[in-house]
């Protein structure tokens, strides 16, 4: 079983920053990629950023050159620094990823989310 867990959420004023983490954990055998997605009230979830295991990036037009997705394989571990955030980034952030488990192969995994809070 895989378990993703975020953190770092929280209430920052705008252009302020944060670094979200998420950690994944359980019967990994290989990570292929992480990313962050996120969902404001009423609206459908969107993808942020991703990342692979090799470094290979992708960013949604509305955050590059603000946010930067990072990833330690050491550690399972996704990153997701967020600066010079605006209103408009206030949402949940949700992690995901692809992961081959040594049980069920390769399969999806999603976290339950951190809040994001952007406000003066």
């Amino acid at each position: 079983q895989v378990q993703l867990v975020e953190s770092g959420g929280g209430l920052v004023q705008p252009g302020g920053s944060l670094r979200l983490s998420c950690a994944a954990s359980g019967s990994i055998f290989s990570i292929e990629n992480m990313g962050w997605y996120r969902q404001a009230p009423g609206k459908e979830r969107e993808l942020v950023a991703t990342i692979t295991s090799g470094g290979s990036t992708n960013y949604a037009d509305s955050v590059k050159d603000r946010f930067t997705i990072s990833i330690d394989n050491a550690k399972n571990t996704v990153y997701l620094q967020m600066n010079s955030l605006k209103p408009e980034d206030a949402a949940v952030y949700y992690c995901n990823a692809a992961i081959y488990s040594s049980d069920v192969g390769l399969r999806g995994y999603w976290g339950k989310g951190t809040l994001v809070t952007v406000s003066s």
